[in-house]
C-alpha cells in the first residue's frame, strides 16, 4: 500500500490551525485580558468541565462578512468557542466568548455556532452553561447581527423548564445581548470584571444626565443585590466557575429526570437538639433561618440563591438524606421575615424552577404577613404577591411545609399551606397560625368592650388572653385537619426525610392546556 507523502504536511498544518484557533490571531490580546484580571475563553472551560473532557466543535468556523475592513480579518473561532464535555461526569454543553476576537462581539458566523450548540444540548436532554465576555453586536454585520441574537432568545425560550440553563457574567454584556441571561434560570457574576445593562454610562448621561461608573450602572454587586438580575456573586472566576460545578451537581439534566443523589455520611435520623435554642418562642425576636437551614440539611450545606436581594426570604438548595431539594423560607433577621413585592417575586421564580426540574420544595414558615404600605399597594403587591401563590399552586413535586413559630393572614396561605397544596403540612408546638397576631385582633374584635371599661388595658390584656386560648393555640389547625402533624423540632430532619422517600414517586397532573397566564 502506498502511503501520501503529503499526509504528514497536512497534519503539520491541522495542528498549526488548531493552535491558532485556540491562542487566537494575536499573541498580546491574551496579554491583555490576563492584564485585566480576566482568563481565555479555553481557561475558563477547563476550570468549568472535568479535565480532558472538553469537546470543541466548529473551531475553525470564520465569517463570511465584507466591508468595513472585515473581508481581511477572519480569525477561526469568529470569537467564540463551543463544545460540551462533562462535570462529574455528565454531559455539559458549553459556549464562551472569546474576547481577543472582536471584542466578542456577536456576528452572523458567531451567533450560528451558538444557535448549533443550543440546539445540540436541547436535542441531547443536558445543561448548557454559557461564558459570557462580549461586547454586543458586531455592529460592521449590522442586522444579520441581530437577527442572531434572536435566534439565541427563541431558544432560551424554548429550553426553559426543558434543560438547565446557566449564565455566567465575566465581562461585559450590554445591550439587546443582556436579555439571553435574563430568560436563563440562573446569572452568576463576578465582582469588578462584570457588568449588564442595557444602555451604557455614557448613553445615560446623555439622556438624563446621571453620571455612573459601568459598575455603578450594572456591576455584580449592584445585579446581586439592587436589581436582583445576578443569583450568585463571586469575587473571582476560579470560585465562580467550582459554583457552578456544583449547582450542576444538584441539577437533573434535564426535565425527564430526578436530581442525581449523593449519600453522604449524615445520619437521617439525626437529633436536631439545637433547634430548641436557635429558634426563640417570642415570636417577636429575630433570629436567622439560615442557622435552621444548616441544621436541617446534609453536613450544614446548602447553596443560597440571591442571598443579596430579598433578603427577608431564603430560596436555597441543599440536600436531604442524600436529595435534592429547594427551600424556602422566611427571614425573621431581615425585615421580620413580612413578604414583600421582591420577596414575593424571587420566591415564585425559585419554586417555579424546582417544579420544572423535579426538586422537592421545603418551605420553613415563619411570617407576620405581607408588608402593608401606599408604596408596596401602589407597586403592585396584589399582582406580584400573586406571583408566589400561582407558582405553589401550580407546582406539582412533592411539597412539604413547616410552621416554625407565626404564620399570619393571606401570607400563611400563601406559604405553601395545606389549604394550596402542600403533600405534608407540619407544624412546631409554639406555632401560632391565624388570620393576625392575637394582639391587633383583639383589638379589633373586642374594641368596643376595651373602650367602654373602666380599665382598658387590663382588658385588652384579657381579651389578648381569651383570644389566644380560644383560636391561637398550637392545635387549633391541627385539629382541623389543616395540619397533619405537630412535631418536636428536634426530629424535623428525620419526619422531613421520611416524608420526602414517601412522595418521591408523586405523580399529579395540571389540567391539558397550552399554559398557563401567571400574574405579572
Amino acid at each position: 500500500m502506498t502511503v501520501d507523502s503529503q499526509a504528514p504536511d497536512r497534519l503539520d498544518e491541522l495542528a498549526e490551525l488548531k493552535s491558532l484557533a485556540r491562542n487566537g490571531p494575536d499573541p498580546k490580546a491574551t496579554e491583555r485580558q490576563h492584564a485585566k484580571g480576566k482568563l481565555t475563553a479555553h481557561e475558563r472551560i477547563e476550570l468549568l468541565l472535568d479535565k480532558g473532557s472538553f469537546t470543541e466543535i466548529e473551531a475553525l468556523r470564520r465569517h463570511r462578512a465584507t466591508g468595513f475592513g472585515l473581508e481581511a480579518r477572519r480569525p477561526h473561532t469568529d470569537g467564540v468557542v463551543t463544545g460540551w464535555g462533562t462535570v462529574e461526569g455528565r454531559t455539559v454543553f458549553v459556549y464562551a466568548h472569546d474576547f481577543r476576537i472582536f471584542g466578542g462581539a456577536l456576528g452572523e458566523a458567531h451567533a450560528q455556532k451558538i444557535h448549533k450548540i443550543m440546539d445540540m444540548a436541547i436535542a441531547a436532554g443536558a445543561p448548557l452553561v454559557s461564558l459570557n465576555d462580549g461586547a454586543g453586536a458586531r455592529i460592521q454585520e449590522g442586522v444579520s447581527a441581530l437577527a442572531g441574537y434572536g435566534g439565541i432568545f427563541q431558544r432560551n425560550t424554548r429550553a426553559s423548564g426543558v434543560i438547565p440553563q446557566i449564565s455566567v457574567m465575566l465581562g461585559p454584556c450590554a445591550g439587546g445581548a443582556a436579555y439571553s441571561p435574563a430568560l436563563t434560570d440562573f446569572v452568576f457574576a463576578v465582582r469588578d470584571i462584570s457588568q449588564m445593562f442595557i444602555t451604557g454610562p455614557d448613553v445615560v448621561q446623555a439622556v438624563t444626565g446621571e453620571e455612573v461608573s459601568q459598575n455603578g450602572l450594572g456591576g455584580a454587586d449592584v445585579h446581586g443585590g439592587v436589581s436582583g438580575v445576578a443569583h450568585f456573586v463571586y469575587d473571582d472566576e476560579d470560585t465562580c466557575l467550582a459554583e457552578v460545578r456544583y449547582l450542576l451537581s444538584l441539577l437533573p439534566s434535564n426535565n425527564r429526570e430526578l436530581p442525581p443523589a449523593h449519600l453522604g455520611e449524615d445520619p437521617a435520623d439525626r437529633a436536631g437538639d439545637a433547634l430548641l435554642d436557635l429558634v426563640p418562642a417570642d415570636g417577636n425576636r429575630a433570629y436567622d433561618i439560615r442557622d435552621v437551614i444548616e441544621e436541617l440539611v446534609d453536613d450544614g450545606e446548602h447553596m443560597e440563591v440571591h442571598a443579596a436581594w430579598a433578603p427577608n426570604i431564603v430560596c436555597t438548595l441543599a440536600r436531604l438524606d442524600g436529595q435534592a431539594v429547594g427551600i424556602v423560607a422566611n427571614q425573621p433577621s431581615s425585615m421580620a421575615g413580612v413578604l414583600d413585592i421582591k420577596a414575593s417575586e424571587k420566591g415564585a421564580r425559585f419554586v417555579q424552577f424546582c417544579d420544572s426540574f423535579n426538586i422537592p420544595i421545603v418551605t420553613l414558615v415563619d411570617v407576620p404577613g405581607f408588608l402593608p404600605g401606599v408604596d408596596q399597594e401602589h407597586e403592585g403587591i396584589i399582582r406580584r404577591g400573586a406571583k408566589l401563590l400561582y407558582a405553589y399552586c401550580n407546582a406539582t413535586v412533592p411539597r412539604i411545609s413547616v410552621v416554625l413559630r407565626k404564620a399570619y393572614g393571606g401570607a400563611y396561605i400563601v406559604m405553601d399551606s395545606r389549604s394550596i397544596g402542600a403533600d405534608v403540612a407540619l407544624a412546631w408546638p409554639g406555632n401560632e397560625i391565624a388570620v393576625m397576631g392575637a394582639e391587633g385582633a383583639a383589638n379589633v374584635v373586642f374594641r368596643r368592650e376595651i373602650a367602654a371599661a373602666d380599665d382598658p388595658d387590663a382588658m385588652r390584656a384579657q381579651k389578648i388572653k381569651d383570644y389566644k386560648s380560644e383560636l391561637v393555640h398550637p392545635y387549633y389547625a391541627a385539629e382541623r385537619g389543616l395540619i397533619d402533624d405537630v412535631i418536636d423540632p428536634r426530629d424535623t430532619r428525620s419526619v422531613l426525610i421520611r416524608s420526602l422517600a414517601m412522595l418521591r414517586a408523586k405523580h399529579a397532573e395540571l389540567p391539558v392546556r397550552k399554559h398557563g397566564n401567571p400574574p405579572q
